[in-house]
Order: C-alpha cells, then sequence, then structure tokens
C-alpha cells in the first residue's frame, strides 16, 4: 500500500525528531540503576506528568518508591518523595547536589542564573549575602505610582508590578520542554520562553531605572552614605577589592531575590493559614483564646508573645506540611557520579525534592489528608530543614536564605490579623465550601483568593 504524500512530511519530521533525540540525549545508563516507569521515545516519561507535577509525582511514588529515577526528554531525573529520600540528596550528599541545572527560566528571567537561588555551585558571592530586609528598605523608595501619588520616581503603577511578580513565580515553575528535549526551544509551542523575554525586558526597565536613580543620588551627594540594600550591592560592585567581582546582572539578580522574596512568601502563607482557619473554625475560636490569654485585648502581638503562643505556631507548622509554598523544592543537580541508598546516580542528573508528598505521607503522618495543628504540640518537629518532614524552607546550604525574616513576618502578619478581627465568610458562604486547592508554580498560591469581612475585636483607639 503507497504512503499517501500528504503524510511525508510528517513522516520527515518524525525521522528527523527520532535522530535528535538520540543524538542529544543522555545515554541511559543500566547498570546498578534504580527501576522506574518505562520511558518513551523521545520524550521519556513527560506523558506522565500533568499541570499538577507534584500531585503526579505523589501517585507514581506509590508505585516506584520514594528514589524514583525518571527520564524528561533524554535528561534523567530523580524525585525524592520520603524524608529518607530527602535526606540523602540534602545532607548526605548535600555538596554534590548542591548545583542547579540549566533551564529556561534561569536564563531569560533571572540574569542568566545571576540570583541566589539559581546561581550554580561555583559563584561563592552570592551566597553571602542574606535576606535581612525587604520592599522599600530594599529600593529606598518604592518606584510605585498610586492613584493618590504624583511621585516623579514612579515607574511602575502597582497593579503592573503585581502581575510582573505574578508572573515571574508561574514561568519560573512551568514545566518547560524544551529544558528537557533542547530541540523543542526552536517551537516553543507553549510559548513559556515568548512569556519569560516579555517579563525579562519589564524587569529590566525597572531594575535600570532603580539603578540609575540611585547612582544619580551617588553622585549628587557629597560624603554619601548608603541607605538600601541597592545603595550596598552597587558600592559593593564598585569596590576594586572584593575578591569576586559583582557585575550589573549580579546586582540586579540580587534585588531581585530580595524583592521577590520578600513580598510573595510570606503573604500567600499567611493566606493559606487564614483560608484553613476559615474552613476550621473551631481551630480559629482555640487561636483566638490562646492570644487572648496570652496577649489580652489591650495591645497588639509582638515580637516576645511568639514563644507564648504554641497553638499559633502549631497552625503554621500545620499549614506548611500540608500547603508547602514550594511543592516541589527548586531543583539539584548532581556534580559528579555517586551512589544514593545503594543505586548509582550519574553525574548530570537532576533531582527534584517533592515537599507536597512528603507532607502527606501516611507512613510519617496519621490522618494526613486533615488539618491538625495538635499534631505538632504532641512532638517537637523542626521546619527549618534539621527534620526532613517537613521541608518548608530546604535544608543544608541551599536553603532558603530568608527563612528566618520569613518565619518572623509570618508570625508578626498572621498573629496580628487574627488578635486585631474577626475573620467572617460573606453571607451565603459555608466554611465547607472554602476551596484548599492550589495553583502550581514557583511557589504555589490557593486557586480561589478567599474573601473575607473583617470584624475589629480590640479597642477602637488601637486601630488609629
Amino acid at each position: 500500500m503507497e504512503i499517501s504524500w500528504l503524510l511525508m512530511p510528517f513522516l520527515a519530521w518524525l525521522a528527523a525528531a527520532v535522530l535528535l533525540s538520540r543524538i542529544t540525549s543522555t545515554k541511559r545508563p543500566k547498570k546498578n540503576y534504580r527501576p522506574g516507569p518505562k520511558p518513551w521515545p523521545i520524550i521519556g516519561n513527560l506523558h506522565l506528568i500533568d499541570s499538577q507535577p507534584h500531585r503526579s509525582f505523589h501517585s507514581l511514588y506509590h508505585k516506584y518508591g520514594g528514589i524514583m529515577p525518571l527520564w524528561f526528554g533524554g535528561k534523567p531525573l530523580i524525585v525524592a518523595s520520603t524524608p529518607e529520600a530527602a535526606k540523602e540528596f540534602l545532607k548526605n550528599h548535600d555538596y554534590n547536589f548542591s548545583s542547579r541545572p540549566a533551564n529556561a527560566a534561569g536564563k531569560y528571567i533571572i540574569y542568566n542564573y545571576s540570583d541566589v537561588t539559581w546561581a550554580p555551585t561555583g559563584d561563592k558571592h552570592l551566597f553571602r549575602y542574606t535576606l535581612t530586609i525587604i520592599t522599600r528598605t530594599v529600593l529606598g523608595k518604592t518606584y510605585i505610582s498610586t492613584k493618590e501619588s504624583n511621585d516623579d520616581s514612579a515607574i511602575v503603577t502597582f497593579e503592573e508590578l503585581t502581575a510582573m511578580l505574578d508572573k515571574w513565580f508561574v514561568l519560573n515553575g512551568v514545566l518547560n520542554i524544551g529544558d528537557w528535549v533542547p530541540w523543542h526551544n526552536v517551537f516553543d509551542l507553549r510559548g513559556y520562553v515568548k512569556q519569560m523575554k516579555e517579563v525579562d525586558k519589564d524587569y529590566e526597565k525597572f531594575f535600570n531605572f532603580v539603578l540609575e536613580d540611585h547612582k544619580a543620588r551617588t553622585k549628587a551627594e557629597k560624603d554619601f552614605v548608603p541607605r538600601d540594600m541597592v545603595d550596598i550591592l552597587l558600592n559593593l560592585a564598585e569596590d576594586p577589592n572584593l575578591e569576586v567581582k559583582l557585575s550589573r546582572e549580579s546586582v540586579k539578580g540580587l534585588i531581585q531575590d530580595l524583592l521577590l522574596g520578600g513580598t510573595d512568601t510570606s503573604t500567600t502563607t499567611v493566606e493559606f493559614v487564614v483560608t484553613a482557619l476559615v474552613k476550621h473554625p473551631h481551630l480559629t475560636e482555640k487561636v483566638t483564646e490562646e492570644l487572648d490569654r496570652v496577649v489580652g485585648r489591650d495591645r497588639w502581638v509582638e515580637e516576645d508573645d511568639f514563644p507564648k503562643l504554641p497553638f499559633l505556631e502549631a497552625v503554621v507548622k500545620e499549614t506548611f506540611r500540608c500547603y508547602p509554598l514550594c511543592t516541589l523544592l527548586a531543583p539539584r543537580f548532581a556534580m559528579e557520579d555517586c551512589k544514593v541508598a545503594g543505586y548509582n546516580v550519574y553525574k548530570g542528573t537532576t533531582v527534584l525534592v517533592n515537599a507536597w508528598s512528603i507532607g502527606r505521607d501516611p507512613n510519617y503522618w496519621d490522618s494526613p489528608e486533615e488539618f491538625l495543628p495538635e499534631r505538632f504540640l504532641e512532638k517537637d518537629i523542626d521546619i527549618k530543614g534539621q527534620n526532613f518532614e517537613p521541608l518548608a524552607f530546604g535544608s543544608s546550604r541551599r536553603r532558603c536564605a530568608g527563612y528566618a525574616l520569613g518565619l518572623k513576618a509570618v508570625r508578626s502578619m498572621l498573629s496580628n490579623l487574627l488578635h486585631g478581627f474577626n475573620l467572617k465568610l460573606p453571607d451565603g458562604t459555608k466554611p465547607e465550601d472554602v476551596c484548599m486547592d492550589e495553583v502550581y508554580g514557583f511557589t504555589t498560591h490557593p486557586k480561589v483568593p478567599i474573601k473575607l469581612i473583617l470584624e475589629p475585636r480590640l479597642r477602637k483607639d488601637l486601630y488609629t
């Protein structure tokens, strides 16, 4: 039977794709390699992953185990889904897996891997800076225009900057096929790379304006004294005695870390906590009772009160368990061949730790699908990476640099919100109607933003 000439272009494309796949694919090792799902030609195991990768990996974990090898295109990937597996990669073999894989997001929207999160191991200067101050303190002023303001230094509106932040987190978490099947980048069928380049232009315009504004101020002032993090970073970039030179791109990447890390993660965590509490009103009552007993109704909550609020702390920990901001921790990358749990892991393997799966494993948690803060009152579980369940901030040398400040911000915002206001759902909405589903990205957000009515519960003069 003759093949229709209409099929010839498709068959030619398919043959070329197979040839390219063989040329660009990593040779799949056989010797002492942990078994996993059988990969398809060209795409590997990509067909097993849907729009919620952490949930897909969780389903596969029950069949293939806590250290699960996969192939994305022609590149090896391992997913760690248990505390023991996470410990192997994040502690026992921490240095070998301390680097990051190359991907489109790091290249296009993070200044060619010039920030703390995506910098490969070797860029040592990027690890010397800790997240200490955020928002206005980082930039010195907001650079944001509002309807009420007439600020000549403003370059973006609040809505524009919010959209930039949202796009950054979404695009950092997308499963870009071109990262795993390189020749797919020519087509960019999902348009992710195009979107990344557009976001990069927006950030370039914003950060160039901020840097030039700071440089102009530095030149205009005699005996200039740095007033914010941008000033400090620019001074370091011009320091001839600096061991490793900070480029302009590195400065932008670090500012981006400070801005994004300080504005999204804490507020999203508080949103998840509040949503969970509204869905479970009896827990809200326990929290407010504890706040009234410890703090009273004559003042706001202060940092010194935090150690005296164990139930509030348990609620925060339970939220990190059930709704981790990073369902999949930022990927690790094997710099050398090694053995993990008795199996060979080869140089160039990407490792993902599924924090969402670890937090919902019935082998480690009683009733894992239920929101039960009381479990953290019964035993002391560290959430800073020393215990490997849960993993709210990662662990070891690539742990979140701003975890200490982030925890303080969450505790402060949450405690004063719950202490100062009664949280009520709009008429017609019941607690059981509240949606706890998430939207996947580099950080996870509630799928349906919660709508609440806030009623003051303290003395009126405390709100002025």
